[in-house]
């Protein structure tokens, strides 16, 4: 009886564990079938096809390399057994059977032992390969950079590339080795120990195999020696003052593992003399006891510290100054930072009407209209229904009037947690609110006190200006849409109040087809869903669309990009558009400094040092498109992946004008890079161990001031004429007063140009006479009775006086303080109302509800002041007159 119960208790776990195994298989396979229906459906049915190939090619190579490396090592290890035939007749015939049954597993048990055992350890070596996949590539595909490090003489590539991989591979193959050195002197003990007849000594093949096995662990170590100097490379002991190897490293540290190495290979080589012939004993104890000192002396802090002592810390520059110069040269390359030109410039009021003709015609791009405070504006007054909402505030510029002018734009995306609880049921959420729809569009400039002015509105898309979108439906945004299954049966009313056909009848090319009962169970397997299976409103010709978040979209296709926190909505006659800057990054950039972000949708911050903005990638909002193209050919990275994933990376000349008049500077970059050369860009070595002149970003009410768009036309420092910059001012560490004005831009971005550059430009103020900071201007604000006395009257019951971000303009010598200041109710509805714009220039402050008032009484009270040109030292010859701010001139 329970021998029975135990025979079904067997049949009962045999039957659940091979139900989990075909359940999980299933799910496993179902991911697999969906995802390539999702990769084929964009056009990247080859791209799918690829990465899964060079997955399982490059992991399952290594696999078999290491496969072999056991297997072979144990086959041979069976063909050298010391075995006296003899010794078996003096067995008796039921004790010698035994033993010659055990001898034949050692002999030719390779394929039932060996086989099994060596394919376990494979897979267990071969683990970390299966994760470094992508490495893989780079060091496979990858270029060379042109660019050799300043202490070893290796092109940088080696360190981007190979380095990594070259050091995966050592640890892995030392692990082998070790593995099998062992494996394989425990397999001939035993095979001496546990069998009659043992010699006394091994046999010739035995100990070469052996000797071998040593040799090749040993070689392996020293290689791990060899690549570990590269490691000096990376080192951050000399931080703050300065990133990489210093004087220790490189006069101490370099030499010992030099030394190090040689004697690992001379005692190994001693070692093998002494075990087959003998002698030679006292060479091996001398190298073991010169490796060990070796090693040990780069454990103790004690002659490291003398040397800083007495040689380093008296005269830290001249000592350290070739170090300090190879990590400022390294970082500059490595962050794109060696190519900006800098134009110093002599402050003063300027000398002529700062409101000329010229100027006066460039108010209607001054953005006042700070996004933060926009966002609630609209969403308060276009959001219309419940469940739409504008995820953000994007900055662009198109031509309006016959002038190009620089605009604020969100689009209006479905978002369904506003609509009561019980609305948010399955059918409404994944077959009617399915999308949003169009985009709202406002100038970046206007006056206080005056109605809110629309380009683009409401869902008819009203548009006095001549914006007209054919396709506005935006089934792919920045909000965190679920799957929607499109075209449908239900019969959709009030979702738009525009087109409602296609509101809910979907004629978009994107999506997988649900065409048949196999697909949707699949679908419903995928999703874990299985309301979608049994759904009668699903037709024959319904989509699926998923992975609906563009970042997610992105990263879904090429995990290897990191990406800008703020993609951005482009507008144009036919759809809506969204274009991401991706970065490639690297962190193992010789003697670079590193810095660390967070990019769009990472679970933590990013080490890096060294990044390029080598794609701009393009989302389709109506059918979801992703195509990528490549802004900057020149990175080794980015080269590497095209010829891994030919035709994926499209080039510049590919992107339509439209989308490409709408590129720009990523804010992430520049504010990386200003990061960086805030202290990098004093290039001497003196100075920058004195760090006397390092900038800081500027703060305001504790609260950094971010880099700001602005729509212009720099003629003065840019290679070309640029009519869209970013513009960051930078203070001196410690201080408020203004340094530079750096200022950034894409010229490729219009003009109808099919490359694509962009160039950074530093506006330097002499240090010899002051320039008020962004917090300075906002104490002289704060000061002034006026204004004080005006915001103490609006800040009343029921209301509340916002300020918001301080611009910062060049004008000729001087600098224009622009600040918009808003009314916002304390109630439940928070619409913000911009009353008054405030501007400053040299000291003055005037607040008026419109641009061009304020400018003009800002004029008058220059006057009165006069001229605030410094004087020249009374001895000092005649010089030519300094250099001013680029003109801003109108597009």
């Amino acid at each position: 009886m329970q021998n029975w119960k135990r025979l079904l208790m067997l049949i009962a776990a045999a039957i659940i564990g091979l139900a989990v195994v075909l359940l999980a298989s299933g799910i496993a396979l179902t991911n697999f079938i969906v995802d390539y229906w999702w990769h084929d459906e964009l056009d990247y049915g080859g791209y799918f096809w690829l990465k899964l190939l060079y997955r399982y090619i490059l992991s399952g190579s290594v696999t078999l390399f290491f496969f072999f490396i056991f297997f072979l090592n144990f086959w041979a290890a069976s063909r050298y057994l010391g075995i006296d035939e003899t010794a078996f007749a003096r067995l008796g015939h039921t004790e010698g059977t035994r033993y010659r049954r055990l001898l034949k597993l050692f002999q030719t048990g390779s394929l039932r032992v060996y086989t099994p055992l060596s394919l376990i350890l494979a897979i267990l070596i071969a683990i970390p390969f299966y994760k470094q996949w992508n490495a893989a590539l780079l060091f496979l595909f990858a270029p060379s950079a042109g660019v050799t490090d300043p202490v070893f003489g290796n092109d940088v590539s080696f360190y981007m590339f190979s380095y990594p991989i070259f050091t995966l591979i050592q640890r892995e193959l030392l692990i082998a080795s070790v593995i099998a050195t062992l494996a394989i002197a425990l397999l001939y003990w035993l095979e001496h120990r546990l069998l009659p007849g043992e010699k006394k000594e091994w046999p010739i093949g035995a100990r070469i195999h052996l000797s071998g096995l040593v040799i090749i662990t040993a070689l392996i170590v020293a290689w791990g020696f060899i690549l570990y100097r590269f490691g000096l490379l990376y080192t951050d002991v000399h931080e703050p003052q300065f990133f990489g190897p210093g004087f220790i490293e490189l006069r101490y540290h370099l030499p010992l593992i030099w030394l190090a190495i040689l004697t690992l290979l001379g005692a190994v080589a001693a070692s093998l003399i002494y075990v087959h012939r003998g002698n030679g004993l006292t060479a091996l104890v001398s190298l073991v006891l010169i490796f060990s000192v070796a090693l040990g002396a780069r454990k103790i802090d004690f002659i490291p510290g003398l040397i800083d002592r007495f040689v380093v810390k008296p005269n830290p520059v001249k000592v350290e100054q070739e170090f300090m110069r190879n990590n400022i040269n390294a970082t500059l390359a490595a962050y794109e930072l060696n190519d900006i030109k800098i134009i110093d410039v002599m402050p003063g009021l300027p000398n002529r009407d700062i409101l000329d003709q010229a100027f006066r015609e460039h108010l209607y791009n001054i953005p006042v209209w700070d996004p933060e405070y926009l966002d609630d504006v609209y969403q308060q007054m276009q959001g219309i229904r419940p469940y739409y909402r504008f995820p953000g505030v994007d900055i662009a510029r198109y031509v309006i009037n016959g002038r190009l002018e620089q605009v604020n734009l969100s689009s209006r995306e479905v978002n369904i947690t506003k609509l009561p609880s019980e609305a948010q049921n399955w059918e409404n959420t994944h077959l009617r609110y399915t999308h949003g729809y169009g985009a709202v569009i406002t100038p970046a400039a206007q006056d206080g006190e005056t109605p809110m002015k629309w380009f683009l509105r409401d869902l008819t898309l009203q548009s006095g200006v001549g914006f007209a979108i054919e396709k506005p439906d935006i089934y792919f945004g920045e909000e965190n849409l679920t799957y929607a299954i499109v075209p449908n049966r239900l019969s959709v009313v009030g979702i738009s109040s525009f087109d409602e056909e296609s509101s809910y009848n979907y004629t978009g090319s994107g999506g997988v087809p649900i065409s048949s009962f196999f697909r949707r169970l699949l679908f419903s397997i995928y999703f874990r869903d299985e309301k979608l299976f049994f759904s009668v409103n699903i037709r024959g010709d319904s989509r699926a669309l998923f992975r609906r978040n563009i970042i997610d979209r992105i990263k879904s296709l090429t995990p290897y990009l990191s990406l800008d926190n703020d993609p951005y909505a482009v507008v144009t006659p036919k759809r809506i558009y969204w274009i991401v800057d991706a970065y490639t990054t690297s962190g193992l950039y010789p003697v670079s400094k590193t810095s660390v972000t967070r990019f769009n949708r990472d679970s933590e911050d990013k080490q890096f040092n060294y990044i390029r903005n080598s794609v701009k990638i393009v989302i389709d909002a109506f059918d979801g498109n992703v195509d990528y193209y490549v802004a900057n050919p020149n990175d080794p990275i980015i080269q590497g992946y095209r010829k891994a994933y030919p035709g994926v990376f499209k080039d510049m000349s590919a992107m339509p004008p439209m989308l490409r008049e709408q590129l720009r500077y990523p804010k992430d970059m520049f504010t990386t890079q200003m990061s960086i050369y805030a202290r990098y860009h004093q290039t001497d070595p003196a100075l920058f161990f004195q760090q006397a002149e390092t900038w800081d970003f500027p703060l305001v009410n504790d609260s950094i001031l971010k880099p700001f768009y602005f729509t212009t036309y720099l003629l003065e420092g840019l290679r070309e004429p640029e009519n869209f910059v970013l513009i960051n001012p930078m203070t001196p560490i410690g201080r408020s007063n203004l340094s530079v004005l750096a200022v950034a831009g894409t010229p490729a971005a219009r003009g109808g140009r099919t490359d694509f550059f962009k160039e950074i430009v530093l506006y330097r103020f002499s240090r010899e006479v002051q320039v008020e900071g962004p917090s300075q201007v906002s104490a002289l604000i704060d000061q002034d009775p006026e204004i004080a006395r005006q915001f103490a009257l609006w800040d009343q019951k029921g209301s509340h006086v916002l300020r918001g971000r301080i611009i910062v303009l060049p004008v000729g010598r001087s600098v224009l303080y622009v600040q918009p200041v808003y009314i916002v109710s304390t109630g439940t509805t928070r619409i913000p109302e911009l009353q008054r714009i405030i501007l400053s220039m040299g000291n003055v402050v005037i607040m008026d509800a419109s641009l061009e008032r304020g400018m003009e009484r800002l004029q008058e009270r220059l006057r009165e002041i006069g001229p605030q040109v410094p004087p020249s030292p009374p001895t000092a010859p005649v010089e030519p007159p300094p250099p001013q701010l680029p003109e801003i001139r109108p597009m």
